[in-house]
């Protein structure tokens, strides 16, 4: 045993400030401790201190500083996952004894793609925190969802912004870079023309794939269509095509093709859209954005 390693015990062990947590969420997500002493309302050199102590405490450089803005070191990356978490637990622990009881209906639609990644999560921390609150999910493309809104049938959507015909409007809650994806060790990549698995017409990821395909001037066939996108995922893994996907729903045996000679996609985002604002509402857009925010 190195007898030089302190002998760290429960006793021992410091506990981390909700404060300064609060602080060092703000600057890794802004990027800047100017940008993050607005959120904070405190002073610059009031953030220094905090992560200078913050730091010690752990015994890490948690920031990269450079010109223009700051960047997280691993040991900082792995601190933003804890820091998230705990102080979402701290929040739900005060709403549980001084929040006002919530009690009604809310009625919530999402696309497949978006529900896949976050909505099991949400609806269980939602439940947590507002158990007497009953939510209704209904899983349907963003121009659906987006006419059940206006008809007053649903209280709030995610919707992806750009789909053909569509009107932007809501907050936007992620951005995130679209792709090229494949079966790993696939040869639907090398043919020509290009197989593509593509949503049906009016939907933003089509949209982006096809003008870049048609500004590369590449020959392409349109190989899959479906509704949604666990069809295109389908055509990925048996082969049969390649699809634009979000880099988060990238996963084995699919790769992301960014070495086989096909064109860039832009990013794509996602944009959360209320009928209106009251205590439900405000309280499930709040862990919806919580959720988009980890994904980052």
């Amino acid at each position: 045993m190195d007898s030089s390693k302190p002998v760290i015990t429960r006793e021992s062990i410091p506990l981390l400030d909700t404060d300064v947590l609060r602080t060092f969420v703000a600057i890794a997500e802004s990027g800047s401790f100017t940008r993050a002493a607005k959120q904070v309302f405190r002073t610059p050199s009031a953030l220094s201190m905090q992560i200078k102590r913050l730091e010690e405490i752990l015994g890490h450089v948690l920031f990269v500083r450079e010109a223009r803005h700051v960047r997280l070191t691993p040991e900082g990356e792995v601190l933003l996952g804890y820091g998230r978490r705990l102080l979402r637990l701290n929040e739900e622990a005060i709403q549980q004894f001084l929040a006002p009881t919530l009690e009604g209906r809310v009625s919530f639609g999402t696309s497949d793609d978006v529900g896949s990644r976050i909505l099991p999560r949400v609806l269980a921390q939602f439940a947590r925190s507002y158990p007497a609150v009953q939510v209704d999910v209904v899983v349907g493309s963003s121009q659906q969802n987006l006419d059940r809104l206006d008809t007053g049938e649903l209280d709030m959507v995610l919707v992806t912004i750009g789909n053909e015909g569509q009107e932007w409007r809501g907050e936007v809650v992620h951005t995130e870079p679209l792709v090229w994806a494949g079966r790993e060790g696939g040869i639907a990549a090398n043919r020509s023309p290009l197989p593509v698995s593509l949503a049906n017409n009016g939907c933003a990821w089509r949209r982006m794939a096809l003008n870049a395909l048609d500004e590369a001037h590449m020959p392409y066939r349109i190989a899959y269509t479906c509704d949604n996108c666990f069809g295109q995922e389908a055509a990925m893994l048996a082969d049969l095509a390649v699809a634009p996907f979000p880099l988060s729903l990238v996963r084995p045996p699919l790769r992301k093709l960014d070495r086989d000679g096909l064109p860039a996609l832009a990013d794509y985002q996602i944009a959360l859209v209320r009928s209106g604002s009251n205590p439900i509402n405000d309280a499930l857009a709040g862990h919806v954005k919580e959720a988009f925010a980890d994904l980052r």
